[in-house]
């Protein structure tokens, strides 16, 4: 190989790292945009100590977190929701997902 593939070969590498960031900085602003409106749209239907209750269960149990943020924007788009989503509405959506804990009992022999 001479030096004119050489440098060739490296510019064309370079050109697809750079297409290739960009594209991942595109994503990342898309996620971030997403996010952004979907905390506007729970701030509107959510009442303060709702959105509370909601921030400590994203931080024990994100998957429950995002459930239930994916159910009440989806309960909304239908008009299912009259209102605000108060705190004991928050807790009755967290039993009916969580259900029943399992209880775990250890038996010593």
């Amino acid at each position: 190989m001479d030096e004119d593939e050489l440098e060739r070969i490296k510019k064309q590498k370079l050109q697809q790292l750079k297409e290739q960031k960009e594209a991942e900085e595109e994503q990342e602003g898309s996620e971030e945009q997403f996010e952004a409106q979907k905390k506007a749209i729970l701030r509107q239907l959510m009442t303060p100590e709702a959105r509370e209750r909601l921030g400590r269960v994203r931080v024990a149990r994100p998957e429950i977190a995002e459930n239930i943020e994916s159910q009440i924007i989806m309960l909304a788009q239908r008009g299912a929701i009259q209102g605000k989503i108060t705190d004991k509405t928050l807790k009755e959506l967290l039993k009916k997902i969580t259900g029943k804990k399992k209880d775990i009992n250890i038996k010593r022999r």
